[in-house]
């Protein structure tokens, strides 16, 4: 069983007045097909290309374990070379991911490989464009950006099956108190509705994007993200022109970042174990209630 998904719609192209009252004002996820049509990094972006520019990085490490109570989320488990680990995703399975990597700060010329789709809406955040790389079997736990932003999320060199949900649910999605993901002991993929109930019935999006797909991700949307093969992804970052949703990025950043991981490092487990159990509380309370409504 799974939760009740729709296909996300697809366009190859979309013009700026459309996407704006359909996609960005609406808050709905899209993908634009032809985004990447004339980037060079469409045909340039492979991992032996990548490898070649910055192989000699070292890099961070993630995997799919669950998160270590008493350290900030996304901490790393391990590091090597940029080109021994794209060796290893090329070649065989692995969980391991790099999650958030800036590589345009090792290599400025990158940035003459990509074009920000600045016809489609403003607010671009340019000195942050991130990277993502994981092997086939990793896995992205569910949360939304804690910082708030638009997101333009191009995949490279394979296949990514993502699951996407409407800020609403979060809630019901198990969300940690003090955080901005969901509780990790459920697969999204897979759920069991008799041990966490109030995800059923809950409505999201499902996409699998392939080579050079850009998946708009409206602000605040949840998103669960597994590679299929061992492949990596461009998120380009824009913030919201509502200056309360800029508000709410602060308080985010402030509370949900800085004040949880002091909470974290200084009650570890047992913090945890509270978040957990309240999480399970609301989620069951917002069942009852009937929410989102």
């Amino acid at each position: 069983m799974s939760f009740i998904l729709k296909p996300v719609d697809t366009v190859e192209t979309i013009s700026p007045e459309d996407f704006k009252k359909n996609y960005l004002d609406a808050r709905k996820p899209l993908i634009i097909k032809g985004l990447t049509k004339d980037w060079p990094a469409r045909e340039k972006w492979t991992t032996d290309y990548l490898k070649e520019i910055g192989g000699d990085i070292e890099v961070n490490l993630v995997d799919n374990s669950k998160a270590d109570p008493t350290k900030p989320i996304n901490a790393s488990i391990a590091s090597m070379k940029f080109g021994d680990y794209l060796d290893l995703i090329k070649r065989e399975p692995t969980e391991l991911r790099i999650f958030f990597f800036n590589l345009f700060k090792h290599v400025p010329s990158l940035i003459n490989d990509i074009k920000i789709p600045k016809d489609l809406m403003g607010g671009f955040i340019e000195s942050m464009p991130a990277m993502f790389f994981g092997g086939s079997n990793s896995v992205t736990f569910l949360h939304y950006d804690i910082d708030l932003p638009h997101l333009f999320h191009t995949h490279f060199g394979g296949r990514k099956h993502i699951i996407l949900f409407d800020n609403k649910w979060k809630k019901r999605l198990y969300c940690i108190p003090n955080a901005t993901y969901a509780l990790e002991d459920y697969d999204v993929a897979n759920p069991d509705f008799e041990k966490f109930p109030a995800l059923k019935g809950v409505e999201g999006y499902e996409v699998f994007l392939e080579h050079g797909d850009t998946l708009f991700m409206p602000t605040g949307m949840w998103h669960w993200m597994k590679y299929v093969d061992g492949s990596f992804s461009l998120s380009l970052r824009a913030w919201d022109a509502s200056l309360t949703r800029k508000a709410a990025s602060v308080f985010n950043l402030a509370v949900k970042g800085g004040v949880d991981s002091l909470l974290k490092m200084a009650f570890k487990a047992p913090y945890a174990q509270w978040r957990e159990k309240l999480a399970v509380k609301r989620a069951e309370r917002a069942l009852r209630n009937g929410d989102p409504k």
